[in-house]
């Protein structure tokens, strides 16, 4: 154990203001996640949380399904702040506005859980005044009335985040055979299969992109240069939009025919250059395959 001190979030709010979207944002900035624990069993959780020594940053998502507990949060906050100075923990609280809440409970046709047999507006009042006391010994609060979850994401990315995560955006090159099919996950698709192909080399035929021959050989190549300048250049352009409209990850896959030297090749290079700006992870997922094709072109 550290002596860093550990990060504890309730996220808490109206009903329908956004705390799944809240609770998949944590996620993606690394914090350990719960829904609906009730308070009641915070100190019994947090001994185990600290015990274990893995981790540091946990958010808690504590909503009407435990309204029964709401008037010991507070207590049990205070007990867990006086009784461990590593601990240091924060109240996110989500409002709307009352015509906002009754909309989206109209629109998604469900019952407010406090008027589970009467009007939404009466539910929204009644939680409103519930939960007057969390909000104000909240920490934060975010109106999301007018926020997309996107707007959402991003405000709970600038409040919470740590310099240097970017909202731990991340990006995955893979590189594949196309004999081998697609991969289902992949957000661009290249295919390198107009690249000239190191197969037909027999010193280079039974290596891959990964050997050094194979490489030179395939970036060597006046078109590939040609390519490649294109190409590099437009995936840094359009990385920051990804970013912008809350993508966690990217994945940019890379074909060829067997999946073994061109688009190994080209898939290494730009995990290498990205690597200056994100955190790049790069598979190679057909490298190995060495099954016989009629057409290799």
């Amino acid at each position: 154990m550290t002596d860093e001190k550990m990060q504890l979030v309730i996220v808490t709010g109206m009903s329908g203001a956004g705390k799944t979207v809240a609770m998949q944002s944590f996620e993606d900035l690394g914090f350990f996640c719960v829904d609906n624990m009730p308070p009641a069993l915070l100190p019994k959780f947090w001994e185990l949380v600290k015990e274990s020594g893995k981790i540091s940053k946990v958010a808690l998502v504590i909503d009407l399904r435990s309204r029964a507990f709401y008037d010991q949060i507070l207590h049990m906050l205070t007990d867990e702040n006086e009784g461990s100075p590593a601990i240091e923990s924060q109240i996110l609280f989500l409002d709307t506005s009352d015509k906002e809440l009754v909309s989206r409970y109209k629109e998604t046709r469900r019952s407010h859980p406090l008027a589970m047999e009467g009007r939404v507006v009466d539910g929204v009042r009644k939680e409103r005044e519930l939960l007057a006391p969390i909000r104000s010994n909240a920490q934060y609060v975010i109106d999301t009335t007018t926020m997309t979850p996107r707007e959402l994401r991003e405000q709970i990315f600038e409040t919470f985040g740590t310099e240097g995560t970017a909202g731990n955006f991340h990006v995955e090159v893979v590189s594949f055979g196309f004999k081998y099919g697609l991969p289902i996950d992949a957000d661009i698709v290249m295919d390198v299969r107009f690249l000239p192909n190191p197969y037909y080399d027999p010193k280079l035929k039974n290596k891959t992109g990964l050997d050094k021959p194979v490489y030179d050989y395939v970036m060597k190549q006046p078109v590939t240069e040609k390519f490649y300048s294109h190409f590099i250049s437009l995936l840094r352009y359009v990385m920051p939009g990804y970013q912008k409209e809350g993508k966690s990850t990217i994945t940019i896959a890379i074909g060829c025919t067997g999946g073994q030297h061109r688009s190994v090749a080209i898939a290494q290079r730009i995990a290498d250059d990205l690597t200056a700006d994100y955190t790049v992870h790069v598979q190679h997922r057909d490298v190995n395959k060495r099954k016989e094709t009629v057409n290799r072109s």
